[in-house]
C-alpha cells in the first residue's frame, strides 16, 4: 500500500477530472443539441456531478495540509487549476439553467408561438406570462429591500440598546466604587469614635482617681487638723 503523503490528494484529483470531463461532455456537447425533458436531465445529471466534484474538492483541500513544504507550491498549483475548472462549469451550468428557464416561459403549451414582425415577443400568453413574471421579481426586490432595510434598522436598535446598557453598565460601576469608598470612610470614622470613647473612658478613670487622691489629701489635712 502506498503511503506517500500526495498518494490520497493524486486519487481524489483523478476522480475530480473524471468527472469535471463528464460534466464538460453533458454542458459543452450534449445539453446544447437536446431539447425539453432530455434537456432537463442533462442538467439535473451535471448538476450532480458538480456536487460531487465540489466534495472531492473539499477533500483535496484538507488532504494538502498534510504534504512537505517542499513539493507542496505544485499541488497548490494543481489545486488552484481544479478550483478555476469547477468555478467555470459551475457558471456554465448557471447560464445553461437561466436559458432553458427563459426558453420554457416563453414557450407556449399547445401552440408553436413562434415571434413574428408583428409579435417580437411571442404570443400574448407569452407576454402576459413575462410580464407576470416580471412583476413577481420586482415585487420579491421590494421585499428583499424591505426586509434589508428593517434589518439595519434592527442593527441601529441593537448598538444603541448596547451602548446604552455600556453606559449603564459604566454608572453601576461608579456607584459601587463610590458605596466602596463610603464603605471605608464609614469604617474609618467608627475606627475613630471607638478610639475618642476609649481615650474618654481613660481620662474619666484618670480624672476620677485625681478626685479620689484630693478628697483622701483633704482628708488628711482636716484630720491633722483636728487631731494633730
Amino acid at each position: 500500500m502506498d503511503n506517500s503523503p500526495t498518494t490520497l490528494f493524486d486519487s481524489y484529483e483523478q476522480d475530480f477530472r473524471q468527472t469535471i470531463e463528464s460534466v464538460r461532455a453533458k454542458l459543452d456537447g450534449d445539453t446544447r443539441d437536446e431539447r425539453g425533458e432530455q434537456r432537463k436531465a442533462a442538467l439535473r445529471r451535471a448538476d450532480m456531478e458538480l456536487e460531487e466534484a465540489d466534495e472531492m474538492m473539499s477533500q483535496m483541500e484538507i488532504e494538502i495540509q498534510g504534504i512537505p513544504q517542499s513539493i507542496k507550491p505544485q499541488y497548490q498549483t494543481r489545486l488552484r487549476a481544479a478550483k478555476a475548472d469547477l468555478t467555470r462549469y459551475k457558471k456554465l451550468s448557471k447560464d445553461l439553467h437561466s436559458q432553458f428557464s427563459r426558453t420554457e416561459l416563453l414557450a407556449s403549451p399547445g401552440r408553436v408561438g413562434t415571434p413574428t414582425s408583428d409579435q417580437p415577443y411571442g404570443s400574448t400568453s407569452d407576454r402576459t406570462r413575462l410580464l407576470a413574471g416580471t412583476a413577481t421579481l420586482e415585487d420579491g426586490t421590494r421585499r428583499l429591500q424591505e426586509s434589508q432595510r428593517i434589518a439595519l434598522e434592527t442593527e441601529d436598535q441593537g448598538a444603541e440598546i448596547l451602548m446604552n446598557l455600556r453606559s449603564q453598565r459604566e454608572q453601576i460601576e461608579n456607584a459601587r466604587d463610590t458605596l466602596h469608598t463610603a464603605d471605608t470612610s464609614i469604617d474609618r470614622a467608627a475606627g475613630t469614635l471607638k478610639k475618642m470613647i476609649r481615650r474618654m473612658k481613660q481620662q474619666r478613670v484618670v480624672t476620677a482617681a485625681i478626685i479620689i487622691v484630693l478628697v483622701l489629701l483633704i482628708a488628711i489635712i482636716i484630720y491633722e487638723k483636728l487631731f494633730g
